[in-house]
């Protein structure tokens, strides 16, 4: 069953400036939900970090971060992997606590909420978890939800937002994208060191298709259609796989330079052939035309995981968790980032999507919202 819950609208903020101790998340009356949702206190004044090596603060915009709650939703709450869909203009944002799947409408800033996915409770680093959804991934009119908690992948009707039937596989998801080409989700099982290919050739009706055994735990994704390329890291082992899409065999194995914590998430920039490498506190960009030979460095905080690329603009969205900060970069010919715009966060957003226009999205658990900023002007 779908339900409404309408958020108040308000201005999507920006400021431009050179000092990053003011407070950059908006609080006051643009922040309250509307009845229909739970009240939200105003989130702490994040700690003042230190601009990274390479940002150039004279010209460096400070973006302020509109706050929308999720309905029905108290945090902290299970948040991980979160989606753009350009075709109907929503941010999907798989909630594991509420058992649901978040679809955010961008124009009328309201949510529907698609329920009716399975939920566990689960041992976690000493602590019982609830576990649900927790990654999507957008594909051809339907919008593909992994469920980390019963080790589901579901699919929902983009237009009629209705909850289809779930195909269960054998180990735990964690990742999940849909693979155009080739009419298939990839979906990251770093418990079996391996990627699991489902057949998507009838959206609606997932069928198993064939495992590809990895040398390590997978850990995040990006997919070069252009190309026929499947990237994906190996959090173990500090490497950066090359998957060939249609012979589903591994083509290259990269040295990912993220050190001992091991890489997080990619993107790739197919017309220039760079990929990008998040590492726990920076995004390396490798050159993929030439077996991915580093290009440069962008330092960003603490606590990156996923990260997103808008390739029409050359722009790389990161946020850090541990250090909440926001850092859009553009990324020029030669494969160097020039940070453009930062925002302070709340310890623990992460994971954000950059939509067409280059405004940004993150999820923020311990709140249970959504962070959205304009994109940099």
């Amino acid at each position: 069953m779908n339900t409404k819950a309408v958020v108040a609208t308000s201005v999507l903020f920006l400021a431009c400036g050179k000092s990053s101790r003011a407070p950059l998340i908006q609080p006051g009356a643009d922040t309250q939900p509307s009845a229909a949702a739970p009240a939200v206190a105003s989130p702490p004044t994040p700690s003042v970090v230190a601009p990274p090596s390479n940002s150039a603060p004279a010209s460096v915009a400070e973006l302020v971060a509109k706050i929308v709650p999720l309905p029905g939703a108290t945090g902290p709450v299970s948040l991980d992997y979160v989606a753009y869909d350009r075709h109907s203009a929503r941010v999907w944002v798989p909630v594991g606590d509420t058992g649901s799947a978040d679809a955010f409408d961008i124009a009328s800033s309201t949510f529907t909420r698609v329920e009716g996915f399975k939920t566990t409770e689960r041992e976690h680093r000493g602590k019982m978890r609830k576990m649900g959804p927790s990654a999507a991934s957008v594909g051809d009119g339907v919008v593909y939800i992994g469920n980390r908690g019963t080790s589901e992948v579901c699919p929902i009707d983009a237009k009629t937002l209705k909850l289809g039937k779930c195909l269960k596989l054998p180990t735990p998801t964690d990742g999940v994208v849909y693979v155009a080409s080739a009419k298939e989700v990839w979906v990251t099982t770093p418990r079996d060191q391996s990627l699991t290919v489902l057949d998507a050739s009838m959206p609606a009706a997932l069928k198993p298709k064939l495992v590809i055994k990895t040398p390590g735990e997978t850990e995040g994704y990006s997919v070069d259609e252009a190309r026929g390329l499947f990237y994906t890291n190996l959090e173990d082992k500090n490497r950066t796989l090359v998957v060939d899409i249609k012979t589903h065999a591994v083509k290259a194995n990269w040295a990912a330079g993220c050190g001992d914590d091991g890489p997080r998430g990619l993107a790739v920039d197919s017309g220039r052939q760079f990929v990008f490498v998040a590492c726990t506190s920076s995004v390396q960009i490798l050159d993929a035309g030439h077996e991915g030979a580093p290009l440069g460095k962008l330092e960003t905080g603490a606590g990156v995981d996923n990260i997103d690329y808008l390739e029409s603009t050359h722009t790389l969205v990161v946020a850090a968790a541990r250090a909440a900060r926001l850092t859009v970069a553009r990324i020029d010919d030669n494969g160097q980032p020039s940070i453009v715009a930062t925002g302070s966060t709340v310890e623990g957003a992460r994971n954000a999507v950059v939509d067409a226009n280059g405004n940004v999205y993150l999820a923020e658990p311990m709140g249970a919202r959504l962070l959205v900023f304009a994109a940099p002007r």
